[in-house]
């Protein structure tokens, strides 16, 4: 355990009901005998852990801060593995900021980004992997988001990563004891086995950066455009998606010139949105700065939404956007179809349409499904493990790689030592992504993201 006791708020800054400030080392208790005077006369430190006591948040001197609530939860059973005390004040800034001035005066030093769930990883009270979730579950944009970190903070990450560490440490154990013992019969050494082996461990880690690329759609939101020539129904669909109105909607067209962006859920899936001008022929200045733009965003978006007026035929313009989105990931949105269809649609077989109103609302729910399946949430099970960032890929991809190349020299007949090395790299690379054989600088790197108070 750490040897100084930290404090921090650990609620957001400003009004609301309550304000936390959160106290966690080996002098917490009694730091926060010194800061909260219960009605009962009771010390905290004479409390059970998971009990509460009722009275006030109190300066050094004994002056009266605010009325409070003081929760006890005793080493090992806490958030870090620490004494940790958490004083509840009214919401508000300076009941908040008083207290914690009471804490510090009291003995404690400032918390730093994150050093709660730090000191959580450090004790043991949770891998390398579920402290990362704490971050997703509080960024989570929508309900699929949170399940899925919800999921790794269960330690599925963890999980999944010890399993197939297990299946590489005995397959190594089995190479060093047949180097060893080249005239015994080891089983599980043949060529058959070996490769079972392998080929398993292979084809979980497999699975588990198959996943990652949806997860991530899922949790950070995909990258959206909504393009097609004006009057088209563009800004109608934004507003739709968005339930407000974002873009401005008239009758006369290049109305929108700029880009208007927001995030919106669509299903399980966050868009990070952009309205864009209407792509056609212009000699308006401004309307075609507009237009530069928004072909711009169409090939910078991972997902493109073209919009379509099927109630007018196409045109020269509606046939330049077709060949603008024929190699991206879109969806051909055929708006307007509460009026009579005239377009000749022929020009979009091969693309994925929907057909919508979007001022009225309808196709609405197909379009969020071809949305989920385009950015591949749909494909995803609600008990999928799910790899949360970068550095978790990363180190996957590191261990196939090297499970990969272990498999091929093995079948080729490279001298065992030469394969051993391979199963060592892919150990110490799953290893590495649970945090039992992270660097200091990665834990560094990893926890500096949190937020102050937790």
């Amino acid at each position: 355990m750490s040897e100084s006791t930290i404090a921090a708020i650990s609620t957001p800054k400003g009004e609301g009901g309550i304000s936390v400030i959160r106290i966690s080392g080996s002098d917490a208790l009694s730091i926060a005998d010194k800061c909260f005077s219960a009605v009962s006369g009771k010390k905290l430190c004479d409390m059970k852990g998971y009990t509460a006591a009722f009275g006030a948040a109190v300066r050094g001197d004994g002056s009266r801060i605010d009325e409070a609530v003081a929760l006890v939860f005793r080493a090992p059973k806490s958030y870090t593995g620490e004494d940790v005390v958490e004083i509840s004040v009214h919401g508000g800034i300076v009941p908040a900021r008083e207290c914690l001035k009471s804490v510090f005066a009291a003995g404690a030093c400032f918390a730093r980004a994150g050093e709660f769930t730090k000191r959580a990883f450090l004790n043991g009270k949770m891998d390398l992997a579920e402290a990362e979730s704490v971050i997703e579950i509080i960024g989570a944009k929508n309900a699929a988001a949170l399940r899925l970190a919800n999921g790794a903070k269960e330690g599925r990450i963890g999980k999944d990563i010890e399993k197939i560490t297990e299946k590489l440490l005995l397959t190594a154990a089995s190479l060093a004891a047949y180097s060893d013992f080249p005239d015994e019969d080891i089983e599980g050494l043949d060529q058959e086995h070996f490769s079972a082996m392998i080929e398993e461990s292979e084809a979980a880690i497999s699975k588990l950066i198959s996943t990652f690329h949806s997860g991530q759609a899922v949790l950070l939101g995909v990258p959206a455009a909504i393009v097609g020539k004006p009057n088209v129904g563009k800004s109608t669909l934004m507003n739709m998606l968005s339930g407000n109105e974002r873009s401005i909607v008239t009758k006369h067209a290049g109305t929108t010139r700029d880009i208007v962006e927001t995030q919106v859920n669509v299903g399980d899936i966050t868009l990070v949105l952009s309205d864009t001008a209407g792509i056609r022929e212009t000699d308006d200045e401004i309307e075609s700065i507009g237009v530069s733009r928004a072909i711009r965003r169409l090939d910078g978006s991972a997902l493109v939404l073209a919009v379509f007026d099927i109630s007018k035929p196409f045109d020269g313009d509606d046939e330049r956007i077709i060949d603008l989105i024929k190699d991206k990931n879109c969806i051909a949105v055929l708006n307007k179809s509460d009026l009579p269809k005239v377009a000749d649609c022929s020009a979009l077989a091969g693309f994925n349409t929907v057909e919508v109103s979007a001022k009225l609302g309808g196709g609405m729910d197909a379009l969020a499904k071809k949305i989920e399946e385009l950015c591949g949430a749909a494909a995803l099970l609600p008990d999928d493990t799910v790899l949360l960032n970068e550095r978790q890929y990363s180190c996957a991809v590191r261990a196939k790689n090297a499970i990969s190349e272990a498999k091929e020299a093995f079948c080729s007949g490279v001298t065992l030592d030469a394969v051993t090395v391979l199963i060592d790299e892919a150990i110490n690379a799953l290893l590495e992504l649970s945090g039992k054989k992270a660097t200091g600088e990665v834990v560094e790197e990893i926890f500096k993201n949190f937020c102050i108070g937790k």
